[in-house]
């Protein structure tokens, strides 16, 4: 029998050392794919794969960068002389203007004369640039390929424009991401931590039992709802509520995102908050009493100082809660990709992005690699998040 018993310990060992083995090899395994495929954009060439652009052999320009190759074919830049190139008139020429200048007849039935009639263009038109795919060039090509300065970190992080299918240069700036995060973030809180904290304290020392039996699990339902759920909640009351309490064109704005992020985060600092003002111990409130202080005194002076570390971790995770958080928000903010300078504009958020794009992103692609950088600025963003708790924590007991 004893035997038997040490049997079935070595196997519920085995059992629990195998699961936490797997779990910790999916996440670490989780995070290196993540950083491979975003980190993979960086020091990489904005250009899509395949494609190229050519200047003619005469043009003394040998690299552009992306600004300059975007302001060049949105024709803000007409002259050469711009760029650092002679004093020579610029003339665009895409895969879509081949049939501006040459015939079906001429192009041939299936493109085979396509690369000679390029190499012509190029010869004719010595200020031309030319944005094609490098399969089309013939291999004797009159012009020369235009390099185009990588993306660095800095680029992506304080890029102001994040246009991602646009040609023939994408824009991969997350500056108004982040920002937008931020401020729908910082909404939230600002309207959850003092409803939340609230709520917590009337749970816990105010409320008769029979009233908190009664929340609890209302509370704990709230934390269940489905965010899409929430942001359909959002898009009928709370957008045209605001939309009309403040006169807006649209209601689709950060305040709007806000207020339904707050809801959203009100569960976990409630839960948290009340649970720690719980644990402060019967004897330093009866003490405080004692010694003349009211029941709010008591409150104010004693319960909260004792639980703020728990206070603390409930506002850092209801945080988490809301930076991570994706449909609500893609539902409510109006997904602009413009910096917000105040609340009442609409607004982008990386997680929102994130699962607007993904799906439509090819795989692999420059695109691709941009969505999972912005993976990884979120989980930095996570990471700060919880060490910030455990922070609080460690000081707390030191305390």
């Amino acid at each position: 029998m004893k035997k038997f018993k040490k049997l079935v310990e070595y196997f519920v060992e085995a059992v629990l050392f195998s699961s936490s083995t797997i779990t910790s090899l999916t996440v670490i395994l989780i995070v290196i794919f993540l950083f491979r495929e975003g980190i993979g954009m960086f020091n990489s060439s904005p250009l899509e794969q395949n494609f190229v652009i050519v200047v003619s052999q005469k043009n003394p320009v040998q690299e552009l960068n992306a600004t300059q190759i975007k302001a060049i074919f949105n024709q803000d830049i007409v002259n050469w002389s711009a760029v650092g190139g002679a004093k020579d008139s610029i003339i665009l020429f895409t895969t879509n203007d081949i049939t501006n200048y040459y015939s079906e007849e001429e192009l041939g039935s299936s493109l085979e004369n396509l690369p000679a009639k390029l190499n012509d263009f190029i010869l004719e038109n010595p200020g031309a640039i030319m944005y094609i795919s490098s399969k089309s060039l013939p291999p004797n090509f009159a012009g020369h390929k235009l390099a185009v300065k990588k993306i660095g970190v800095a680029d992506f992080v304080f890029g102001e424009q994040w246009y991602p299918t646009s040609e023939p240069i994408p824009s991969y700036g997350i500056w108004p991401m982040i920002i937008g995060t931020l401020m729908v973030t910082l909404g939230a809180l600002l309207f959850a931590i003092p409803l939340g904290i609230a709520t917590a304290i009337f749970m816990a020392e105010v409320a008769s039992m029979r009233i908190r039996n009664l929340l609890k699990p209302i509370i704990e339902l709230l934390a269940g709802i489905p965010s899409v759920v929430f942001g359909f909640f959002g898009l009928i009351i709370i957008v045209p509520l605001v939309q009309k309490t403040f006169g807006l064109v649209v209601g689709e704005t950060v305040l709007a995102g806000s207020i339904v992020l707050g809801i959203m985060a009100l569960p976990t600092i409630i839960t948290i908050t009340e649970d720690a003002l719980r644990t402060t111990p019967q004897a330093l409130k009866e003490a405080s009493l004692a010694l003349g202080a009211t029941r709010w005194q008591t409150l104010v002076r004693v319960v909260v100082p004792y639980a703020k570390s728990g206070i603390s971790t409930a506002i850092i995770l209801g945080i988490g809660r809301a930076i991570g958080e994706t449909m609500a928000v893609l539902m409510v903010t109006g997904n602009s990709s413009n910096i917000p300078h105040s609340f009442l504009v609409p607004a982008r958020t990386i997680p929102a992005t994130i699962a607007a794009e993904l799906g439509e992103a090819p795989y692999g692609g420059l695109h691709f690699k941009a969505l999972f950088a912005l993976g990884i600025v979120l989980f930095i963003f996570t990471i700060i998040v919880n060490s910030s708790v455990e922070f609080i924590k460690n000081r707390s007991r030191r305390a």
